[in-house]
């Protein structure tokens, strides 16, 4: 019976995560023209089994998670330990990003996600990838999420904290 509530929740998560998106585009004709993440190098991505399977490991590391899509999509649920990072789509959102890793050893690994939209719509990775490979981070790796954050992580299973309410500050 738990099944079809994750489903909902899915459908519920992305259906807002559009609405959003289309909204913020009705208002800022700009972003309507956003980079495609077609352009982050197939190397650089990180398939969601295996950084979920990184996460339980003890032997490997653990790299900082940056969710650079929305406060809203973050707020309702995201993976444990990764912090919000601003919105790649927007100036404000890339600057909080920059604030983040500003102290950070260039060596640091990184991965960041955001599972607003099926992937080939992301209007939030591929600057957000491109502001820290320029800010000289060579560790970046981009979680690939084909569909949403709901179907592609939280249904399979993998680590998310839920329902958290939406926040209104802007902090991390």
């Amino acid at each position: 019976m738990a099944q079809p509530a994750i489903t909902l929740q899915s459908c519920k998560l992305f259906s807002a995560s559009v609405a959003v998106w289309i909204l913020m585009v009705a208002m800022n004709p700009a972003l309507a023209e956003t980079k495609p993440v077609a352009s982050v190098p197939p190397a650089d991505l990180i398939q969601p089994a295996d950084l979920a399977a990184s996460l339980k490991s003890s032997s490997v590391p653990k790299p900082l998670i940056l969710q650079v899509g929305f406060r809203t999509m973050y707020d309702q649920s995201h993976i444990p330990g990764s912090d919000y990072a601003g919105p790649g789509n927007m100036p404000a959102g890339l600057q909080v990003l920059s604030d983040r890793v500003a102290t950070l050893p260039k060596e640091t690994v990184i991965v960041i996600y955001c599972g607003c939209c099926p992937w080939s719509s992301c209007p939030n990775i591929a600057a957000a990838y491109d502001t820290l490979h320029g800010l000289g981070f060579t560790k970046v790796k981009v979680l690939y999420i084909a569909d949403n954050f709901g179907t592609d992580w939280v249904d399979k299973g993998y680590p998310a904290t839920k329902n958290q309410g939406l926040r209104t500050d802007t902090g991390r």
